[in-house]
């Protein structure tokens, strides 16, 4: 596809996660691979790949997650127009969000960039961190 990095991530359910990442959260599957249980899914800019453990190649030695929360360590940025619309059908699917919806003024050199973002874990523990813009500002420096 287009982006020089597309996190793969390894699942237990490939149909289940790709209900998630579809259904709920509004992804759609470029193409998929059914019998190797392995999507490729894309939401605006962002790209990511499902791939179930034990179907097609599976890469292992020591490298498989084996228990829940799979990706300890990680969380994926994903950035989007409006994180209302998401937050809402999170929250009809009776998901609860791992970190609630806030807005977050990061520094960047002299100014800050702000997002407003929320933290969901996928069916498999997967940290994921969607976020909205809300531009930059100068640098406020407190006492």
């Amino acid at each position: 596809m287009g982006n020089a990095l597309v996190p793969e991530f390894a699942v237990t359910d490939c149909t289940a996660s790709k209900t998630f990442y579809c259904d709920i959260l509004g992804f759609a599957c470029s193409y998929e691979r059914r019998d190797e249980g392995f999507c490729y899914l894309r939401l605006g800019d962002a790209e990511l790949m499902i791939d179930q453990i034990g179907k097609g190649r599976t890469f292992d030695d020591g490298h498989l997650p084996t228990t829940y929360p799979f990706g300890k360590g990680l969380n994926v940025q994903i950035e989007v127009k409006d994180i209302g619309s998401l937050t809402s059908a999170l929250k009809n699917a009776g998901i609860s969000l791992y970190l609630e919806k806030e807005d977050k003024w990061y520094g960047k050199g002299d100014e800050e960039v702000g997002n407003r973002q929320f933290v969901v874990a996928d069916p498999d523990g997967y940290l994921l961190r969607f976020y909205q813009s809300l531009g930059s500002r100068p640098k406020s420096f407190s006492a």
